[in-house]
């Protein structure tokens, strides 16, 4: 079975004061998740703004990384498959069969 799917991803980004705050919404069509993340210009560096941009949305985009992986751990634990323990694998998935 083929399934295609489009999730939407947008970035609101706004600059006050030396600081760069950043909001990551992901639509599924289901459901909405919401990251946040901030950047500050050091006193002492150039201003560069395109990088507090970038700062500020990388941070928002691991945060909502962060909630969409805690969102399907907990469905997976639904369903019984669990989660695989973090010493043994990267902290999500179908655990491995052993042969």
């Amino acid at each position: 079975m083929t399934r295609t799917l489009e999730w939407t991803v947008g970035v609101e980004l706004v600059e006050e004061d030396g600081r760069t705050k950043a909001e990551a919404r992901l639509l599924t069509g289901n459901s909405a998740l919401t990251g946040h993340g901030s950047a500050r210009c050091n006193p002492s560096d150039v201003d560069v703004p395109a990088i507090g941009d970038e700062l500020a949305a990388s941070r928002a985009m691991r945060d909502l990384a962060g909630k969409l992986m805690r969102e399907a751990n907990r469905e997976m634990e639904a369903v019984g498959a669990g989660t695989v323990p973090q010493h043994t694998g990267p902290g999500y998935g179908w655990p491995e069969a052993v042969s």
